[in-house]
């Protein structure tokens, strides 16, 4: 067990924790959730003891193992990927280089080989012989194939060092394990087998994600870090979710009633108060409101920004027909072939492929990004399209402030007008005033999604548009994707984003496209089309 005892932590004025108490225990998984800095990140720093909180202490039971997923893609590099993985158990993999070392010796002692005895005693208990073998069942399992396990770190794709440091977190059943943001890069597949190891590993894990369908799969508990104070919850993400807002509805109703009484007295006792037969009324009455308090809802740190996409006209019946769409990439490799798609009246189609590069190159096309291509495609002349790349940098390069970047898309240049665009993105005040050039990754999708609020388009084109959102804003995006009334053409690693918002299923590959009229859900688990998916794939 781990727990965190009176845990406060300030920053000058600032105050980030104030007397945190909690208990994890074994068997459980707990999500930890919050605004955009509200402390998730740091919290798990303090409990792994990287950071010291101002006050308060975490104890965890003596013996116990805690392993930390890392978020350092460099800092093995140079070790070879099989070595990375059994690093995650530091004392077995200390035992097996201390075992080498003696056993190198040229000069062999008595006194090495009592001292070899021990560690082979040590080793055996830890289950030392199988450790290999099953730290290459774990990278094959996460999707990094054998024929990668002897190379280094260095020398892997992007993607295959997220899996082998995820693979190392999780190697060698650890007491305490931490994940922060586990699902970043990974594709659906490796996703799902994490869902299924998560729900079957007997010891804590304390995990944070923006991923709602990953929280749900996996969480017994949510940890909701608000107002400087964690608070535990049993049960998913979404049973979090729905009762949070249950409870705020129910508060605020109540107020709302009480509001409602304040103002009805109020209005008797100004009208009343000066006349004689009333007199002795109003008394009473501005006695009673005197008595009533309003349960005050305190401001939350979570900001639920307004999107709303809305369509200048509505589109005709003709959308867009794309035929026998083809495109490489710069070593010649293919990226789609033959891709030949009529996008309907009320499509939201989803797109998914192996290679994510070969969705957003074929979004580059349609968006007329990219010239370079076989084949044709053509929009309808009732279409105006915006599109959200995933790659932004190159709108964001001028020193404008917000107001005169955005003020660029504007037909309307009132500054006024602009600003409500910006306020419903959630930035506000002197916000507005900051550089372009200076945005996150979120302040720059989220002015980019102001972008295209703007524009009142009727056919949106968007890629990994919830790519460094919090939780509030990928819900408040998922809202507004379900209610838009025109077509969409999207990507996206959230998997109940996909799933909520998509009517119709595209994947891309190098030998063609599947086209699948169906959910999300049912495009993965539809055997027939599995059994398509590999054959295209393969």
């Amino acid at each position: 067990m781990i727990s965190a005892s009176n845990i406060s932590l300030q920053f000058g004025k600032r105050v980030l924790f104030d007397e945190v108490n909690v208990n994890f225990t074994p068997g459980n998984c707990y999500g930890i959730i919050g605004a955009n800095g509200a402390g998730k990140s740091t919290f798990m720093k303090i409990l792994s003891g990287e950071i010291d909180p101002t006050k308060g202490r975490v104890n965890i039971l003596p013996g116990m193992r805690m392993s930390i997923l890392k978020q350092n893609h460099f800092e093995y590099n140079e070790f070879t990927v099989i070595d990375t993985v059994l690093m995650g158990n530091k004392r077995l993999f200390q035992i097996m280089k201390e075992k080498d070392a003696i056993y190198a010796k040229a000069d062999f002692t008595d006194a090495d080989g009592i001292k070899a005895s021990e560690l082979e005693g040590e080793f055996a208990e830890m289950n030392g012989w199988n450790a290999e073998s099953e730290a290459a069942e774990l990278l094959t399992n996460l999707g990094v194939m054998p024929i990668k396990h002897d190379k280094l770190v260095k020398d892997l794709s992007g993607k295959d060092k997220v899996k082998t440091l995820l693979a190392q977190a999780l190697f060698g059943n650890p007491d305490i394990l931490m994940l922060d943001e586990p699902t970043n890069d990974l594709d659906v597949e490796t996703i799902s087998w994490l869902e299924n190891f998560l729900a079957d590993f007997q010891n804590t894990v304390i995990v944070i994600s923006h991923d709602r369908h990953f929280l749900d799969a996996v969480c017994t508990n949510i940890c909701d870090i608000d107002f400087s104070k964690l608070s535990v919850y049993s049960g998913n993400y979404s049973f979090w979710y729905h009762m949070s807002q249950l409870q705020l509805k129910q508060r605020s109703d109540a107020n709302k009633k009480i509001e409602d009484k304040r103002s009805e007295l109020q209005e008797f006792v100004r009208r009343f108060s000066a006349n004689a037969s009333k007199s002795s009324q109003a008394t009473s009455r501005k006695k009673l409101l005197e008595k009533l308090t309003i349960d005050e809802i305190p401001a939350s740190t979570r900001k639920y920004p307004g999107i709303i996409f809305k369509q200048e006209r509505e589109a005709g019946d003709q959308i867009l027909l794309i035929e026998n769409l083809s495109k490489n990439n710069i070593d010649n490799n293919i990226l789609f072939k033959d891709v030949s798609i009529n996008v309907r009246k009320g499509d939201k189609i989803a797109f998914i492929s192996r290679n994510q590069l070969a969705v957003s190159s074929l979004f580059e096309l349609l968006s007329e990004q990219d010239k370079n291509y076989q084949g044709k495609f053509a929009f309808g002349t009732t279409i105006f399209k915006a599109y959200l790349p995933n790659d932004n940098h190159s709108y964001f390069q001028s020193d404008l402030n917000l107001i005169d970047w955005l003020r660029q898309f504007s037909k309307d240049k009132d500054e006024t007008y602009i600003r409500g665009f910006l306020g419903k993105m959630l930035f506000s005040g002197e916000e507005v005033l900051k550089k372009c050039n200076v945005l996150s990754g979120g302040e720059k999708v989220r002015c980019m999604t102001s972008r295209m609020m703007l524009l009142n388009p009727n056919l949106l084109i968007l890629d990994e548009p919830t790519n460094h959102l919090d939780l509030e804003s990928i819900i408040a995006y998922n809202d507004a994707l379900k209610d838009y009334p025109g077509v969409i053409l999207f990507t996206s690693h959230d998997h109940q984003l996909m799933q909520t918002v998509a009517n119709r299923i595209i994947e891309l590959t190098p030998k063609g496209i599947i086209d699948k009229v169906c959910t999300y859900d049912e495009f993965l688990e539809n055997q027939t089309i599995q059994e398509q998916r590999k054959k295209m794939i393969s």
